[in-house]
C-alpha cells in the first residue's frame, strides 16, 4: 500500500450535520462525538496524517466535505469496507502557483495570431483573474512578439512576466531585451527528440542546457527549467537534468507531458518521484492529446507538483493544453486546493479569449461552454427547479455563470411555468397548456425556441399585442475588393430617428458595427454572441442568424431569417432589442 496511507484496524467515522466531521479510532470518536452519528468501519479505517488531507477523487472525500449518499450507505463508497484517506505531496500543500501560457502555447493553436494590443488585453485580464505567472510569448520569434512582451512587461501587472526560450544564448538575450521577470527555458530530454530533432547525445544536450541556464542566471533572470517530452524520457536522465539545473540555481523546474501520454495514475507517481528527487518546486505541463490533460494535471498536484501550466479554454497545439478553468475548479471542488484565481471571473476571461483569438468554445465544454449550465430536457429542468444540485454539481454563480432553461421539443411543463412566473405573468392552466403545445410544435420542426420566439408565443396566447419599438428604416452597405466595407443605418425609435455608420472586415461586420452603435445608443444593449446557419443549400440559401444580447440585467437570444445574411443579422439584432424593450414596457405597467 502507498506509504502515504496510515491504517488503523479499529476505526470509525463521525457524521455531523451531514458532513464528515472526523475519522479515527472508535473509542476516541465515540467519546468526542457522542451526540452525533458514528459509523463503524467493517474492517479498517485509514487515519489521515493531516486533518485536512486530500484524497483520491474516486474515494471518500475529506473531513468537512458533504456526503453524497445517506449515512447508512456511506460504506458503499469504499471497497471491502475500508475507508481510504491520503495526503498530497509536500509541495502541493504550499500555495499552488498558476502559470498561464495562453499567450505562448495557446497562440500556437493553428489559426490563432495575436497582435501586441490583443496580447496586452488578454494579459491584463489574466492578471485581474489572479494567475501568478503569465508566459507572454517567445521573445526570439519576431519583432512583433518582442513588442507585445515589452508592452506586457511595462504594464505594471502583479503577475510575474515570463518569456519562453530554448537553451540558446540569442533567445535569452531576446528575453532580456523585453525586460521580463523570468524565462521558461525548454530543453528536450527524450531520446526521440535528441535523436531526430536535436541530433545530440545526452551528454551534449546536458552541457548545452546547463551553459544556457547559467548564462540566464548570471544576467539576473529567474529560470524555470523545463524538460520537453519528459513523460517519454529516461527517468534517470530526467532526474539528472532537472537536479543539475536546480543545483546551478534554477528556481523552478517543469516536466512536460508534451504529447499527452500520461494517465492520472502514472501522472501522480511521475510527479511524486520528481518532487522527492528535485529540491526546488516542480511544475506540471500537460497536453490534451487523449483528453486527459485536466485529470493528469490534478493528479500531478496530488503527487506534489506546486505549479500548474494551463491555457484559457484549453488552447494549444493539436488537442490543446490543460484548460485553466477546468483544472482550478476541479482542484477547488474535489480537493479544496485553492489558487489565486478568482473563479467568478473564469467565464468573463474565457469569453474575451474566444473573441480575440477567434477560436470558438464548444457549447458542451465544461465550466465555460454555453451548455454547461443549460437545461433542456423536462426531467432535468424539473429537478433543477426543485433543487439545483439535482443536475448541477456547482452553483453556476461560482464561476460567473447563470442557469439557463432551453425551450424546444424536450421542454417540460415545469420549465414553461417557471419562465412565465419569471416574466411576472399569471396565465390560466389552459393558456399554459397552449404555450407548452406551441413550443413543442416549434421544437419538433427542428428549432431551438429563442427568447423572442417564446415571447411571441406567450403574447399571442395571452392576448398581448406586441409593439415593435425599434424599427429599421434604411440600411446601406458598400463593399468590394478595393473598398473598406462600410455601412450606414437609419433606425426609428418612437418619434426619433437615429443614423449611424460603421466599417468592418466584411459587409456583415460593417452592418453589425453600425447597428451596434444605434442599439447601444437607444437602449444600452450589447451584443454578446453571433451565430449563423444555412437553412437551405446553394448560393441562394436562406440563412438563420441567432444573437445573444444583454442590457446588463437580462440576457436574451433572438433570431433573424432571410435570404440575405446582412438583413438576417440586422433582423436578429433588432428582434432582440425589441424583446428587451417590450419586457421593460410590460414590467412598467
Amino acid at each position: 500500500m502507498n506509504e502515504n496511507y496510515q491504517i488503523i484496524e479499529d476505526g470509525a467515522v463521525a457524521i455531523k450535520n451531514d458532513r464528515i466531521a472526523a475519522v479515527g479510532k472508535t473509542d476516541t470518536i465515540t467519546k468526542q462525538y457522542s451526540g452525533d452519528t458514528i459509523i463503524d468501519a467493517e474492517k479498517k479505517v485509514v487515519l489521515p496524517g493531516l486533518v485536512n488531507a486530500h484524497t483520491h477523487s474516486s474515494l471518500l472525500r475529506g473531513v468537512g466535505d458533504y456526503l453524497s449518499v445517506t449515512e447508512k450507505r456511506v460504506m458503499g463508497y469504499i471497497p471491502n469496507g475500508i475507508l481510504y484517506k491520503t495526503e498530497v505531496g509536500p509541495m502541493a500543500r504550499q500555495k499552488l502557483r498558476v502559470l498561464d501560457t495562453t499567450l505562448r502555447d495557446g497562440e500556437q493553436t493553428p489559426g490563432v495570431a495575436l497582435t501586441p494590443e490583443h496580447k496586452l488585453q488578454i494579459a491584463r485580464a489574466l492578471d485581474d483573474l489572479g494567475v501568478d505567472i503569465i508566459e507572454a510569448g517567445a521573445a526570439m520569434t519576431s519583432e512583433g512578439e518582442r513588442k507585445a512582451i515589452k508592452f506586457i512587461s511595462k504594464a505594471r501587472l502583479d503577475a510575474e512576466i515570463c518569456s519562453f526560450t530554448r537553451a540558446v544564448k540569442a533567445d535569452i538575450d531576446a528575453a532580456l531585451s523585453c525586460d521580463v521577470d523570468s524565462i521558461h527555458m525548454v530543453v528536450p530530454t527524450s531520446d526521440i527528440h535528441l535523436k531526430y530533432k536535436m541530433k545530440k547525445t545526452r551528454a551534449e544536450i546536458k552541457q548545452i542546457a546547463l551553459d544556457a541556464c547559467q548564462y540566464a542566471l548570471d544576467h539576473g533572470l529567474l529560470v524555470e527549467f523545463s524538460a520537453e517530452d519528459a513523460s517519454r524520457s529516461d527517468p534517470g536522465f530526467l532526474r539528472e537534468m532537472l537536479s543539475a539545473a536546480a543545483g546551478l540555481g534554477a528556481q523552478r523546474v517543469c516536466a512536460c507531458d508534451t504529447v499527452g501520454v500520461l494517465t492520472p495514475e502514472r501522472s501522480r507517481e511521475f510527479y511524486q518521484d520528481l518532487t522527492k528527487s528535485v529540491k526546488v518546486p516542480v511544475a506540471v505541463h500537460c497536453h490534451n492529446d487523449f483528453g486527459m490533460a485536466t485529470a493528469n494535471t490534478v493528479a500531478a498536484v496530488l503527487g506534489g507538483a506546486s505549479e500548474i501550466h494551463v491555457t484559457v479554454n484549453g488552447l494549444g497545439e493539436r488537442g490543446g493544453n490543460a484548460p485553466l478553468e477546468e483544472v482550478v475548479l476541479s482542484l477547488f471542488k474535489f480537493y479544496n486546493i485553492k489558487t489565486g484565481v478568482k473563479l467568478k471571473k473564469l467565464y468573463e476571461v474565457s469569453n474575451l479569449v474566444e473573441k480575440v483569438t477567434g477560436m470558438p468554445v464548444s457549447p458542451t465544454k465544461p465550466v465555460v461552454g454555453e451548455n454547461a449550465f443549460a437545461h433542456g430536457a423536462g426531467i432535468h429542468t424539473h429537478g433543477v427547479l426543485e433543487h439545483p444540485s439535482t443536475y448541477e454539481p456547482i452553483p453556476p454563480e461560482l464561476v460567473g455563470r447563470q442557469r439557463k432553461l432551453v425551450f424546444g421539443k424536450l421542454v417540460g411543463s415545469h420549465a414553461v411555468e417557471s419562465e412565465l412566473k419569471r416574466m411576472g405573468l399569471k396565465p390560466t392552466k389552459e393558456q399554459v397548456g397552449e404555450i407548452f403545445a406551441q413550443i413543442k410544435r416549434l421544437g419538433d420542426g427542428g428549432k431551438m425556441v429563442t427568447d423572442t420566439e417564446l415571447r411571441a408565443i406567450v403574447d399571442s396566447v395571452m392576448g398581448e399585442q406586441f409593439t415593435e419599438i425599434v424599427k429599421l428604416d434604411e440600411l446601406t452597405v458598400v463593399s468590394g475588393n478595393r473598398v473598406t466595407p462600410t455601412s450606414s443605418v437609419k433606425v426609428k425609435f418612437g418619434d426619433k430617428e437615429f443614423v449611424e455608420s460603421g466599417i468592418g472586415i466584411g459587409p456583415v461586420d460593417a452592418a453589425m458595427s453600425a447597428i451596434r452603435k444605434v442599439v447601444e445608443g437607444v437602449s444600452n444593449v450589447r451584443l454578446q454572441e453571433y451565430h449563423v446557419d444555412a437553412i437551405s443549400g446553394g448560393t441562394d440559401a436562406v440563412v438563420s442568424v441567432v444573437v445573444k444580447l444583454t442590457d446588463g440585467k437580462r440576457m436574451v437570444t433572438a433570431r433573424g431569417t432571410n435570404g440575405d445574411i446582412i438583413m438576417a443579422s440586422v433582423k436578429a439584432m433588432l428582434n432582440g432589442v425589441n424583446h428587451l424593450l417590450w419586457e421593460r414596457k410590460l414590467e412598467g405597467k
